[in-house]
């Protein structure tokens, strides 16, 4: 076979030039293909969390609220990266932005961005303290950086520790939501029978905290007595009686029952061994009050409160699950059997003792133990939703009459807000304000991953890890040195 003949220069030179022309083809190319898939990716792209605990994937309701703002939505964060929210907040707040164009972000260092902080704060009329602003149109609504962490009660009970509660998108929804509101529904408390006040800052009974909160929902709190104003007023959109301990007079107990025919709302507070005049009023909506108090071994720690972490399913509880409430001494609030009919009031639990509870009528024995003659066995309801509107199966724009009894008005005092009694309480009045944008967001509860070994386990996650694994890489180098060389 005879050898081929050298190529020429000129060949060579041309080879070259054809080789270097081809790369730079491909090269181009490569260039245009990865250019067009990422002008493809930035127009059509997936978000996907593979956060375990998901603090940042936004809820169903909070986009539909994105997606019905049509003004800019500016938000603030003055708040420092120590902060044990700032990496949620982060996170919850690109989300925002992802899922809405009209939304903008700042981040202002209280501690280095002086100048700007300072600006802010002129600006907003912040107090000072870390915060997230949110300014829609002009009007803006601050939430301070305090209220986006609780520490709860543990779910399991005293052995475990107390668990933190992340509540960034419960609170940024509700302050867009009030910045979008035309008007503010009006909340009035009842007094004149020693009812709890809204202006009331004392430590344990009162309630200016829960006020607060009102306040911030987008809510007017108002005071009525219906003693001397004689009537309910039309701007009155939730009434709300928090543990009165005199009786109401009949005429005030006719202007109630005339409010709820007129489609009014309700909520009621009421203590144990307290009579208030109401009785015969809730008799007609479906409920008997007890004379009792409710007790649950299992479910106590000193034996005065009621922890409720598993509840019926409702639109006012089902954000709730897995997350304790604390009532304390409650009394029970059970449904009164009804005839069929086309208006019955549906009375719902919200919150019932464990089976291993009941309801106690002898509360004034020290060490009360349950009497199957007299006492009411568990799952007894300390707390219940009434509706009453349009014959079932009728399609009318009907506006129902609904009402919320809850056994206990300690709970949304400020000494008793504690683990989600703020949000029984809130979600109770977004219910009963038909607010239902403000009802599914769920606060997310920070879970540490723990991972938990015997001896035996551990001494072969060391052979597995210490020994294994690096013995056999030093297998696998060896043997390709040994190839080479041979």
């Amino acid at each position: 076979m005879e050898p081929r003949p050298p190529f020429s220069p000129a060949s060579c030179r041309i080879r070259r030039t054809v080789l270097r022309a081809n790369l730079a083809v491909v090269v181009l190319l490569a260039g245009t293909i990865f250019a067009m898939i990422n002008y493809l990716s930035m127009r059509h792209y997936a978000r996907i969390h593979w956060s375990r605990e998901l603090f940042a994937q936004l809820s169903e309701k909070s986009r539909l609220l994105l997606r019905s703002v049509a003004d800019d939505i500016r938000i603030v964060v003055l708040l420092r990266p120590s902060h044990e929210a700032y990496r949620s907040v982060t996170a919850l707040l690109q989300e925002y932005a992802a899922n809405s164009p009209n939304v903008s972000v700042e981040f202002a260092d209280p501690d280095r961005d002086l100048a700007r902080t300072e600006q802010l704060a002129r600006q907003y009329r912040l107090g000072g303290s870390e915060c997230v602003v949110f300014d829609i149109g002009g009007r803006h609504q601050a939430v301070a950086a305090a209220d986006l962490i609780e520490h709860g009660h543990p779910a399991g009970g005293a052995d475990e520790k107390t668990r933190r509660v992340f509540r960034g998108e419960q609170r940024f929804s509700s302050a867009i939501y009030a910045l979008t509101q035309a008007t503010r529904p009006v909340v009035h408390f009842i007094q004149g029978h020693g009812e709890r006040s809204p202006g009331d800052f004392d430590r344990r009974a009162g309630y200016s905290r829960i006020a607060a909160r009102l306040r911030d929902e987008n809510l007017d709190v108002e005071l009525l007595n219906l003693g001397e104003t004689k009537s309910v007023p039309n701007r009155c959109a939730l009434m709300i009686v928090a543990g009165p301990v005199q009786t109401f007079a009949p005429f005030e107990v006719a202007l109630i029952r005339d409010y709820l025919d007129r489609k009014g709302r309700l909520l009621l507070l009421l203590d144990a061994r307290a009579k208030s005049g109401l009785e015969p009023l809730l008799l007609e909506w479906g409920v008997l009050l007890g004379d009792d108090i409710v007790v649950d071994e299992t479910r106590t720690l000193s034996g005065r409160e009621l922890y409720i972490t598993a509840y019926p399913s409702h639109p006012i509880t089902d954000p709730l699950q897995n997350l304790a409430s604390v009532l304390f001494l409650p009394r029970s609030i059970r449904p009164r059997p009804f005839t069929a009919g086309g208006d019955k009031p549906v009375v719902s639990a919200l919150a019932t003792c464990s089976p291993q509870g009941w309801a106690e009528f002898d509360p004034d024995d020290v060490s009360a133990q349950y009497d199957l003659q007299v006492d009411i066995p568990g799952p007894v309801p300390v707390a219940v939703a009434i509706e009453r509107g349009p014959v079932p199966g009728v399609h009318v724009q009907i506006r129902p009459t609904r009402l919320v009894v809850i056994g206990d008005s300690d709970f949304a005092s400020n000494g008793g807000l504690m683990g989600a009694n703020a949000d029984l309480f809130l979600n109770s009045a977004n219910w009963l304000l038909d607010r239902e944008e403000l009802l599914s967001i769920s606060p997310k509860t920070f879970e540490g991953l723990r991972l938990v070994m015997d001896a035996r386990q551990l001494s072969h996650l060391f052979w597995a890890v210490g020994i294994f694994l690096p013995g056999l890489v030093a297998v696998l180098g060896f043997g390709v040195i040994w190839r080479r060389r041979h």
